[in-house]
Protein backbone atom coordinates (compact mmCIF):
# COMPACT_ATOMS: atom_id res chain seq x y z
CA UNK A 1 0.00 0.00 0.00
CA UNK A 2 1.34 3.31 -0.96
CA UNK A 3 0.53 6.03 1.54
CA UNK A 4 -0.23 9.48 0.12
CA UNK A 5 -0.41 12.88 1.80
CA UNK A 6 -3.68 14.69 2.23
CA UNK A 7 -4.61 16.97 -0.66
CA UNK A 8 -4.45 20.75 -0.17
CA UNK A 9 -7.84 22.13 0.68
CA UNK A 10 -9.63 25.51 0.84
CA UNK A 11 -8.23 26.26 4.33
CA UNK A 12 -4.66 26.08 3.04
CA UNK A 13 -5.50 28.48 0.22
CA UNK A 14 -7.03 30.97 2.64
CA UNK A 15 -3.97 30.78 4.94
CA UNK A 16 -1.70 31.44 1.97
CA UNK A 17 -3.77 34.40 0.90
CA UNK A 18 -3.66 35.87 4.41
CA UNK A 19 0.12 35.46 4.56
CA UNK A 20 0.50 37.17 1.19
CA UNK A 21 -1.81 39.98 2.25
CA UNK A 22 0.07 40.43 5.53
CA UNK A 23 3.33 40.60 3.63
CA UNK A 24 1.95 43.32 1.31
CA UNK A 25 0.49 45.30 4.23
CA UNK A 26 3.80 45.06 6.09
CA UNK A 27 5.72 46.43 3.11
CA UNK A 28 3.16 49.23 2.70
CA UNK A 29 3.45 50.19 6.36
CA UNK A 30 7.24 50.14 6.16
CA UNK A 31 7.17 52.37 3.09
CA UNK A 32 4.72 54.75 4.79
CA UNK A 33 6.85 54.99 7.94
CA UNK A 34 9.97 55.57 5.83
CA UNK A 35 8.21 58.30 3.84
CA UNK A 36 7.04 60.05 7.02
CA UNK A 37 10.53 59.81 8.54
CA UNK A 38 12.16 61.19 5.41
CA UNK A 39 9.63 64.04 5.28
CA UNK A 40 10.36 64.90 8.91
CA UNK A 41 14.10 64.70 8.31
CA UNK A 42 13.81 66.88 5.21
CA UNK A 43 11.78 69.47 7.13
CA UNK A 44 14.30 69.45 9.99
CA UNK A 45 17.26 69.81 7.65
CA UNK A 46 15.44 72.60 5.80
CA UNK A 47 14.77 74.46 9.06
CA UNK A 48 18.41 74.12 10.15
CA UNK A 49 19.66 75.35 6.77
CA UNK A 50 17.28 78.34 6.84
CA UNK A 51 18.33 79.21 10.40
CA UNK A 52 22.04 78.95 9.54
CA UNK A 53 21.54 81.10 6.44
CA UNK A 54 19.64 83.67 8.50
CA UNK A 55 22.47 83.65 11.06
CA UNK A 56 24.98 84.51 8.31
CA UNK A 57 22.60 87.21 7.07
CA UNK A 58 22.35 88.66 10.58
CA UNK A 59 26.09 89.23 10.79
CA UNK A 60 26.16 90.84 7.34
CA UNK A 61 23.14 93.07 8.04
CA UNK A 62 24.65 94.20 11.35
CA UNK A 63 27.88 95.26 9.63
CA UNK A 64 25.99 96.88 6.74
CA UNK A 65 23.74 98.95 9.02
CA UNK A 66 26.71 100.07 11.08
CA UNK A 67 28.50 101.21 7.92
CA UNK A 68 25.50 102.74 6.15
CA UNK A 69 24.06 104.60 9.14
CA UNK A 70 27.20 106.10 10.63
CA UNK A 71 26.02 109.01 12.81
CA UNK A 72 29.31 110.19 14.29
CA UNK A 73 31.89 109.53 11.59
CA UNK A 74 29.97 111.18 8.73
CA UNK A 75 28.91 114.74 7.93
CA UNK A 76 27.09 115.47 4.69
CA UNK A 77 26.13 112.89 2.08
CA UNK A 78 26.85 109.21 2.55
CA UNK A 79 25.70 106.01 0.83
CA UNK A 80 25.61 102.40 1.94
CA UNK A 81 23.89 99.12 1.13
CA UNK A 82 22.19 96.50 3.31
CA UNK A 83 22.33 92.99 1.79
CA UNK A 84 20.44 89.90 2.93
CA UNK A 85 19.32 86.60 1.42
CA UNK A 86 15.90 86.49 3.04
CA UNK A 87 13.78 88.23 5.66
CA UNK A 88 12.38 91.72 6.00
CA UNK A 89 14.01 95.13 6.46
CA UNK A 90 11.67 97.78 7.86
CA UNK A 91 11.42 100.91 9.97
CA UNK A 92 9.92 101.20 13.48
CA UNK A 93 8.98 104.04 15.80
CA UNK A 94 11.40 104.57 18.68
CA UNK A 95 11.89 107.43 21.16
CA UNK A 96 14.80 108.62 23.31
CA UNK A 97 14.06 110.82 26.31
CA UNK A 98 16.39 112.92 28.47
CA UNK A 99 15.15 113.57 32.01
CA UNK A 100 16.30 115.13 35.27
CA UNK A 101 14.76 115.54 38.73
CA UNK A 102 12.11 117.88 37.31
CA UNK A 103 10.96 115.47 34.59
CA UNK A 104 11.35 115.24 30.83
CA UNK A 105 13.78 117.80 29.42
CA UNK A 106 14.03 116.56 25.83
CA UNK A 107 12.14 113.99 23.76
CA UNK A 108 13.62 112.84 20.43
CA UNK A 109 11.77 110.66 17.93
CA UNK A 110 14.75 108.71 16.65
CA UNK A 111 13.03 105.88 14.75
CA UNK A 112 14.77 102.60 14.02
CA UNK A 113 15.61 100.08 11.31
CA UNK A 114 14.97 96.37 11.94
CA UNK A 115 15.80 93.26 9.93
CA UNK A 116 14.32 89.88 10.92
CA UNK A 117 14.35 86.35 9.49
CA UNK A 118 13.72 82.87 10.95
CA UNK A 119 14.21 83.94 14.59
CA UNK A 120 17.20 86.19 13.85
CA UNK A 121 17.00 89.95 14.30
CA UNK A 122 19.15 93.06 13.88
CA UNK A 123 18.11 96.58 14.93
CA UNK A 124 19.61 100.04 14.54
CA UNK A 125 18.23 102.45 17.17
CA UNK A 126 19.69 105.73 18.36
CA UNK A 127 23.12 105.01 16.87
CA UNK A 128 23.53 101.48 18.28
CA UNK A 129 23.30 98.16 16.42
CA UNK A 130 21.84 95.25 18.38
CA UNK A 131 21.87 91.70 17.00
CA UNK A 132 19.66 88.88 18.27
CA UNK A 133 16.06 88.38 19.38
CA UNK A 134 14.65 89.81 22.63
CA UNK A 135 16.15 87.96 25.59
CA UNK A 136 19.20 86.80 23.63
CA UNK A 137 20.61 89.93 22.00
CA UNK A 138 24.06 91.50 22.00
CA UNK A 139 25.23 94.99 21.11
CA UNK A 140 27.40 94.90 17.99
CA UNK A 141 27.93 98.68 17.79
CA UNK A 142 27.73 100.97 20.83
CA UNK A 143 25.66 104.17 20.87
CA UNK A 144 27.56 107.48 20.91
CA UNK A 145 27.70 108.15 24.66
CA UNK A 146 30.55 109.19 26.93
CA UNK A 147 30.55 109.99 30.64
CA UNK A 148 32.99 111.32 33.21
CA UNK A 149 32.72 112.40 36.83
CA UNK A 150 31.20 115.77 35.99
CA UNK A 151 30.03 115.44 32.40
CA UNK A 152 27.85 113.28 30.17
CA UNK A 153 27.87 113.53 26.39
CA UNK A 154 24.81 111.78 24.97
CA UNK A 155 24.56 111.30 21.22
CA UNK A 156 21.41 110.07 19.49
CA UNK A 157 20.97 109.25 15.81
CA UNK A 158 17.68 110.32 14.22
CA UNK A 159 16.55 108.58 11.03
CA UNK A 160 14.20 111.34 9.91
CA UNK A 161 10.93 110.81 8.06
CA UNK A 162 11.94 107.60 6.27
CA UNK A 163 9.37 104.80 6.37
CA UNK A 164 10.03 101.64 4.37
CA UNK A 165 9.62 97.86 4.30
CA UNK A 166 11.47 95.44 2.00
CA UNK A 167 10.69 91.71 2.05
CA UNK A 168 12.62 88.82 0.51
CA UNK A 169 16.28 89.15 -0.30
CA UNK A 170 18.50 91.54 -2.16
CA UNK A 171 20.42 94.75 -1.70
CA UNK A 172 18.73 97.84 -0.26
CA UNK A 173 20.60 101.12 -0.83
CA UNK A 174 20.49 103.58 2.08
CA UNK A 175 21.59 107.17 1.58
CA UNK A 176 22.01 109.73 4.36
CA UNK A 177 22.59 113.46 4.62
CA UNK A 178 24.05 113.84 8.09
CA UNK A 179 23.96 116.99 10.23
CA UNK A 180 24.71 117.50 13.92
CA UNK A 181 22.94 119.66 16.52
CA UNK A 182 24.31 120.17 20.03
CA UNK A 183 22.56 121.53 23.11
CA UNK A 184 24.15 122.03 26.52
CA UNK A 185 22.32 121.51 29.78
CA UNK A 186 23.31 122.48 33.29
CA UNK A 187 24.27 120.37 36.26
CA UNK A 188 21.70 117.82 37.39
CA UNK A 189 21.25 114.12 38.01
CA UNK A 190 20.39 112.96 34.51
CA UNK A 191 18.46 110.02 33.14
CA UNK A 192 18.34 108.72 29.57
CA UNK A 193 15.43 106.53 28.45
CA UNK A 194 15.86 104.50 25.24
CA UNK A 195 12.85 102.73 23.75
CA UNK A 196 13.88 99.27 22.56
CA UNK A 197 12.54 95.73 22.01
CA UNK A 198 15.85 94.31 23.32
CA UNK A 199 16.48 95.85 26.75
CA UNK A 200 19.23 93.48 27.96
CA UNK A 201 22.19 94.74 25.90
CA UNK A 202 21.18 98.35 26.55
CA UNK A 203 21.09 97.73 30.30
CA UNK A 204 24.51 96.09 30.15
CA UNK A 205 25.92 99.00 28.14
CA UNK A 206 24.67 101.65 30.59
CA UNK A 207 25.57 99.70 33.74
CA UNK A 208 29.14 99.19 32.50
CA UNK A 209 29.36 103.01 32.48
CA UNK A 210 28.15 103.44 36.02
CA UNK A 211 24.43 103.98 35.45
CA UNK A 212 21.58 102.43 37.42
CA UNK A 213 18.95 100.99 35.07
CA UNK A 214 15.27 100.14 35.16
CA UNK A 215 12.89 98.98 32.44
CA UNK A 216 9.35 100.27 31.90
CA UNK A 217 6.87 100.99 29.13
CA UNK A 218 6.72 104.77 29.41
CA UNK A 219 4.02 105.49 26.82
CA UNK A 220 1.91 102.31 26.89
CA UNK A 221 2.69 101.28 23.32
CA UNK A 222 3.97 97.82 24.27
CA UNK A 223 7.66 98.64 23.76
CA UNK A 224 9.79 99.04 26.89
CA UNK A 225 12.32 101.78 27.54
CA UNK A 226 15.61 101.22 29.33
CA UNK A 227 15.97 104.11 31.78
CA UNK A 228 19.59 104.79 32.77
CA UNK A 229 20.18 107.06 35.78
CA UNK A 230 23.67 108.49 36.19
CA UNK A 231 24.20 109.11 39.93
CA UNK A 232 25.55 112.47 41.01
CA UNK A 233 25.27 115.91 39.53
CA UNK A 234 26.88 116.43 36.14
CA UNK A 235 26.63 118.66 33.10
CA UNK A 236 24.92 117.12 30.10
CA UNK A 237 25.67 117.74 26.43
CA UNK A 238 23.12 116.33 23.99
CA UNK A 239 24.24 115.80 20.39
CA UNK A 240 21.51 114.95 17.89
CA UNK A 241 22.86 113.37 14.70
CA UNK A 242 20.20 113.88 12.01
CA UNK A 243 20.66 111.27 9.29
CA UNK A 244 17.82 112.18 6.87
CA UNK A 245 17.74 108.56 5.63
CA UNK A 246 16.40 107.64 2.19
CA UNK A 247 16.01 104.05 1.02
CA UNK A 248 15.47 102.61 -2.43
CA UNK A 249 16.50 99.78 -4.66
Amino acid sequence: MIAGGAADGPDDDRRGDRRAQSHVVGIALLLAITAVSMAGLTATVGTVVESNTAGVDAGRVSADLDAALAPVEVTGHHRGTVSFGDGRLYTVNRTVRVLNESGEVRRVEVGGVVWSSHGHRVAFVGGAVVRGPPGNAVMDADPPLATSAGTAVVGVAVLGDARFSYAGGGRVPLSTRVGHDRSDHGDSEWRVAVETATPRPWRAFFEERGAVTTVRDRDGDGVDSVVARFPGSRELHLVVHRLHVEAGR
